[in-house]
């Protein structure tokens, strides 16, 4: 059954930045583009990379190891060479609280 864990405070992510967190065993990687909070998975699908280490430039992130680059909201592959989509979680903000939808 699907509920939200909390994850973080909204001023440990930094606007146009990523960070890693281990949630509940998944990695989960948290982007902060203007006023939203984004959820993916931490690993590229290309190479298994740590993609909070990457640069997000907007919705954007570009995978530090290879280049693949991948929209954070939706998290469609967007350049070779990844060629699957990344998983995405569901995210809400509670007060100052960030929360993340798992399994």
């Amino acid at each position: 059954m699907a509920r939200f864990v909390r994850v973080a405070k909204t001023d440990e992510i930094p606007e146009g930045s990523g960070k890693y967190f281990d949630v509940e065993g998944e990695p989960i990687a948290i982007f902060h583009v203007g006023d939203n909070f984004y959820a993916t998975s931490d690993i590229c699908t290309h190479e298994e990379a740590s993609l909070s280490e990457g640069e997000l430039e907007g919705e954007i992130v570009e995978c530090a190891m290879h280049g693949a680059r991948f929209n954070v909201r939706t998290g469609a592959v967007l350049a070779l060479p990844a060629v699957t989509r990344l998983q995405t979680f569901p995210v809400r903000v509670v007060g100052n609280d960030i929360e993340v939808e798992v399994e």
